[in-house]
């Protein structure tokens, strides 16, 4: 890496992790993203440019107001030094190419969506559509190169130049992968739906996994519904088992019997279960990062498994 470029880079992240703190706190309350500045929550005084420098300002101010000292989220800091991670990360692996500047704006959009779906079990339009646009537009410029890449030329005698042919083949691996992950997971959704009489999955997650099929194309869309299936099941397990050793613990001093202990924590730990809403948008998001950077790899290793 020219380190010239690479710290270039490295910066403008963290910009645009100012930007997306921005994006986290305003959309899912509705507001302009723009307009006004940005001000203090509690005392609205507004925030000087000085005090708004990326990581700099946080450390400065020791994460406080500088004028009423209430406390500032190291969320801030994080988010800030994450996006600027990524974007390094970005270029180191794809060069300083077009494809660096497509999967940073892809990176940055899932970034948003995985920290606002946290935060508020939202996934905002105003991310997941023009995300889902982009995609579309970039694999025109980028080439997807997935399994329509792959399959389509031999099946479909294209009466173009081989230039053309190509990224008229990566355009539809891209509305494929889209069509793919939204409806996949709009299917698990209402089948959900007619099985637990509940909703599990929301249209956001349906809009988020259209986005990134938009931008990986089908393979890795794939690669991100089953990870982040496996990682959501292992989560969920995780917290089942945490609840249960919690209420048993807590049950233990009201009965002083163990055996009852653990079946009143059992029942508790259900009772989390059934009314806990996963933010799933998380994890499709983070599947989505790995696929990014590692899918391909695990899927070629996969593969050889089996062949």
């Amino acid at each position: 890496m020219d380190p010239f470029y690479a710290s270039s880079i490295f910066f403008l992240g963290l910009a645009f992790g100012s930007f997306l703190n921005v994006c986290i706190y305003r959309l899912p309350l509705g507001l302009s993203v723009v307009t006004p500045r940005s001000a203090c929550p509690r005392c609205k005084h507004p925030i000087a440019f000085y005090d708004n420098m990326p990581v700099i300002s946080w450390l400065l101010l020791r994460g406080r107001c500088r004028h009423c000292k209430t406390r500032i989220s190291p969320r801030y800091l994080f988010i800030e030094l994450l996006t600027g991670a990524l974007f390094l990360a970005c270029y180191a692996y794809f060069g300083l190419t077009l494809a660096t500047l497509k999967y940073c704006v892809f990176g940055f959009l899932l970034l948003g969506l995985i920290f606002t779906d946290a935060e508020t079990k939202l996934l905002p339009d105003k991310l997941t559509f023009p995300g889902l646009a982009l995609g579309i537009i970039f694999s025109l410029l980028v080439p997807v190169n997935d399994v329509a890449s792959q399959f389509l030329p031999g099946i479909i005698n294209l009466p173009f130049s081989a230039d053309f042919s190509a990224h008229l083949v990566s355009l539809l691996d891209s509305l494929l992968g889209a069509a793919l992950g939204a409806s996949f997971i709009y299917g698990a959704g209402a089948a959900y739906l007619r099985w637990r009489g509940m909703e599990g999955m929301g249209f956001g997650d349906v809009k988020l996994m259209a986005m990134v099929g938009a931008f990986l194309g089908i393979k890795l869309t794939i690669f991100t519904i089953f990870t982040a299936s496996l990682a959501g099941s292992l989560f969920g397990l995780a917290t089942v088992l945490m609840v249960w050793i919690k209420r048993t613990h807590r049950f233990m001093r009201r009965l002083a019997n163990l055996q009852a202990a653990r079946r009143r924590g059992w029942q508790s730990a259900q009772m989390v279960y059934r009314h806990y809403q996963m933010p799933f948008g998380v994890f499709l998001g983070s599947m989505a990062l790995l696929a990014l950077f590692v899918g391909n790899q695990f899927l070629h290793w996969y593969g050889r498994l089996w062949w």
